[in-house]
């Protein structure tokens, strides 16, 4: 039986990422990869409340909107609670029990801990906008697009949590590994591309004078996914480079994993045509965010080293985005290397072999 604290000694510094001996002690002070815990640093500076954003002018704004725009702004905003419901429990319970380096075990209670305040971001939201808050919590499951969702994003968390007995025999196998290098990619396409749609539509209202508390706390929330969204990037290649089995598994899965993010992108197209299927929005319809999709999951697939089966352009389909990003930067290294992977309409660079050349890992 496993225990919550292991007397054994153990030496963290040569401990693999996962399916290793369990984190006893809590010690921060030589660690084999710096890079979780400058994360956990980056995250913790970000800290912040929901109430301390002013959204009192947006109830009177969402009750001048047209039904068709109440409809895309109410539909995002419960996805956006799907998303999160799922990431404020998902990352703890799936990674926590095979993680077996303190920085990393820190890392994930500090990065599910920030998806809780989003979650508690849009109740905020909900009680200052509608008369009947409860209403929009027990008609979210109603819209089928969004329990396609859910199943999508869950299986693969359910799938490895399944896996993770260590009284096992296939703990720590090749397929549980596998398990786990699907899970890390699922997650990585949920953070970089399936809040980008409602992310697009909310800075849009906000260009248009509407709505602009919500779109605020819209950029928090970027902001720290930003943070989210670079960690997966590591954990990839990072098990990919010091694991030879690993980098075997990346080798075999890639079509698996191609097929993965294609799942997604036509998902968020799907629910773009969905949210617009009575009427667009000055400045933003089905089809602009459609090539948004695809222009944000091929910089995500370059990143992690996967081919983008979509022919884009290099520039971003929709500029404007590029002012609710501005400083939304997250730098992680000692030499403060920016990873601006997540970044809407500000992609510097994403994250390649080089970006973080010269760590300390």
């Amino acid at each position: 039986m496993r225990s919550v604290f292991d007397t054994k000694k153990v030496d963290n510094v040569t401990q693999p990422m996962f399916f290793g001996a369990p984190v006893n002690i809590a010690r921060y002070e030589n660690l084999r990869y710096k890079t979780f815990d400058n994360l956990t640093e980056k995250q913790l500076g970000f800290f912040w409340r929901p109430e301390e954003v002013d959204i009192g002018r947006d109830s009177k704004d969402f009750r001048s909107l047209s039904d068709h725009e109440q409809h895309i702004f109410t539909s995002n905003l419960k996805r956006q609670i799907l998303l999160d419901s799922v990431q404020g429990r998902a990352p703890s319970e799936a990674f926590m029990p095979i993680c077996s380096l303190p920085e990393l075990e820190n890392w994930l209670v500090t990065w599910t801990f920030s998806e809780t305040i989003h979650s508690r971001s849009y109740t905020h939201i909900i009680r200052n906008i509608y008369s009947n808050p409860s209403e929009v919590f027990d008609n979210l499951l109603d819209i089928q697009e969004i329990v396609d969702c859910a199943k999508d994003i869950s299986k693969y968390y359910d799938n490895l949590i399944d896996m993770n007995d260590p009284e096992d025999k296939e703990y720590g196998s090749y397929e549980h590994k596998k398990a786990l290098w699907l899970a890390l990619n699922a997650v990585n396409a949920l953070e970089g591309i399936r809040f980008y749609v409602s992310f697009a539509c909310s800075w849009a209202f906000a260009e248009l004078k509407k709505m602009e508390g919500n779109a605020k706390i819209i950029k928090f929330i970027a902001r720290d996914e930003n943070v989210h969204l670079a960690s997966t990037q590591q954990m990839l290649k990072l098990l990919a480079r010091d694991d030879k089995e690993f980098a075997k598994i990346r080798e075999q899965s890639e079509q698996q994993v191609i097929d993965l993010f294609d799942s997604v992108v036509q998902q968020e197209k799907k629910w773009a045509e969905y949210l617009f299927k009575d009427g667009s929005m000055i400045g933003l319809n089905a089809e602009l965010l459609g090539d948004y999709v695809e222009w944000i999951a091929s910089k995500r697939m370059h990143a992690i080293g996967y081919k983008s089966p979509y022919r884009v352009e290099q520039a971003n389909p929709l500029p404007w985005t590029q002012k609710w990003i501005s400083g939304g930067e997250v730098q992680v290294a000692p030499q403060e290397t920016e990873i601006t992977s997540y970044v809407v309409g500000g992609v510097k660079k994403d994250v390649n072999e080089n970006t973080f050349a010269g760590m300390s890992l």
